[in-house]
């Protein structure tokens, strides 16, 4: 079950919001939204069910049994434990088939690699499990008594899945005490109806176009161009596809008095690498920041130790991603910048704004390339056809009639990935503020957006019965 789906809007979402809506008690709340959690995680493969289980008692263990001494070796061991557990848990569901296999390109052992299904979401709920159990040991929050809380914590099909990754300490007053407010679940109406037309209007036109020249079965014939207009949709795609889920989490958390923090700032509109990391996928940046890079040492040290700091992060960033060597190179290429960006070319910051914004978003659009191949063979023929390098043609009828029949859409998808429509609706409301007329047009015209986004996701989603967010695979 996905968000964009029929089923999870009208049926799943629908009754989740009226029993929340209809109970009261803050107790029994939290009991149906834990139900309603499991069969949504349930729902992709009831054999990884245990799993979540069975690491959120872990976390809730070994976090107890830190609240309850004040011996600090015996504090860091109970840490340690839980950690390590939880990644080697990770490890083995997700790098083993990985890491067997490049054993057996050098030694030929072993003969068999065992196939291993990486669970929904498991990298998702593991490091927000972590950042819990790390927490705890830190004092930054209390323990969770009742593990069924905790469950609740990593299980909330809000997030779970894709993120963002939520820590515990910024949602726990609202498992304890949460209340909806009618503001807030008018601004969550609107965020998951922006979200859901993102996903279903904009991300996944946004696909078909990629999916033609930059498939692994395509690039290797596509003309230049067509290769650099599907690159240019994937890079359109991706951050739609992300941001369009993170906002659809927000909005339904906050619908059932959850409030997630931002997970997405405009980050195409970042002015340096450093920043566009500031920008995207905010809650697994700080998550390595506070978790990894800080404990480190951060750059509070040497300039070499900083770029041993650097270096970790951005090789446990690729890591994170996936089981693959093209999500290492992502992690290294971004590592390579960020030493440029702070140890080399210190100057940067001195350019023209509109210069710098130029800069990144050339060192993004190559990254995403790199990201999309898992198959280093096929991401070296893209790169090469995007040169003309593999005896390809640098244009043709079939690219310029694609480009021609969504030029419209692909320019309303560059718009949707700035702030220009936040802005104009910011202008709109201090012009309507001081007229009434006008207010009442902004007022009816805030209104009706929610209602027609999603009359227009619906009519998109009518006839195409799955269409999984990309961060599912991670």
């Amino acid at each position: 079950m996905v968000f964009s789906s029929l089923l999870f809007v009208f049926l799943f979402f629908t009754a989740n919001i009226i029993t929340q809506t209809v109970i009261k008690n803050v107790n029994t709340k939290n009991k149906v939204m834990l139900g309603f959690s499991l069969v949504f995680y349930a729902w992709a493969g009831i054999r990884y069910l245990p799993l979540l289980l069975g690491m959120t008692f872990i976390c809730w263990f070994f976090a107890l049994r830190i609240a309850g001494t004040q011996e600090i070796k015996r504090r860091k061991l109970f840490l340690g434990i839980g950690a390590a557990l939880c990644l080697l848990i990770l490890g083995i569901f997700k790098y083993l088939t990985f890491i067997l296999g490049e054993i057996q390109i050098f030694t030929g052992v072993p003969e068999v690699i065992p196939e291993i299904v990486l669970p929904i979401g498991i990298s998702f709920y593991t490091f927000q499990l972590i950042s819990y159990v790390v927490d705890v040991y830190r004092g930054d929050t209390q323990p969770q008594r009742k593990y069924w809380l905790l469950l609740l914590y990593s299980s909330l099909f809000h997030q779970c899945i894709a993120g963002p990754i939520v820590r515990y300490r910024d949602i726990a007053d609202d498992i304890n005490s949460r209340k909806t407010k009618p503001s807030e679940i008018s601004i969550g109406i609107t965020r998951f109806a922006v979200g859901l037309s993102k996903k279903a209007v904009l991300a996944n036109g946004c696909a078909a176009i990629a999916d033609k020249f930059f498939a692994a079965d395509t690039v290797g014939t596509a003309s230049a161009c067509g290769i650099w207009l599907g690159a240019l949709c994937y890079m359109l795609q991706i951050y739609l596809d992300f941001s369009a889920y993170s906002d659809m989490a927000i909005g339904m958390g906050l619908m059932c008095g959850f409030h997630y923090k931002e997970n997405f700032d405009y980050p195409y509109m970042a002015d340096s690498v450093t920043d566009f990391w500031r920008r995207w996928h905010i809650s697994l940046s700080t998550f390595f920041r506070d978790y990894v890079y800080i404990p480190l040492g951060g750059n509070r040290c040497s300039e070499f130790r900083q770029m041993l700091n650097l270096l970790s992060v951005w090789f446990l960033t690729g890591m994170w991603h996936g089981a693959s060597w093209n999500y290492i190179i992502w992690g290294l290429y971004y590592f390579v910048f960020l030493l440029i960006e702070k140890f080399i070319w210190t100057d940067f910051t001195k350019l023209r704004p509109a210069i710098r914004r130029v800069i990144v978003l050339a060192v993004v659009f190559f990254g995403w390339v790199i990201f999309r191949f898992e198959d280093l063979s096929v991401l070296g023929s893209a790169f090469r056809g995007m040169f003309c390098l593999n005896h390809n043609a640098f244009h043709d009828a079939v690219t310029g009639l694609e480009f021609s029949n969504n030029i419209f859409f692909i320019i309303f998808c560059i718009i949707a990935v700035t702030p220009l429509g936040k802005y104009a609706k910011r202008i709109f409301a201090n012009i309507a503020k001081d007229k009434t007329p006008l207010l009442y047009v902004y007022a009816a015209v805030d209104a009706i957006i929610p209602i027609g986004l999603l009359v227009l996701s619906m009519m998109a989603l009518a006839g195409n019965s799955y269409n999984p967010f990309l961060y599912f695979q991670f």
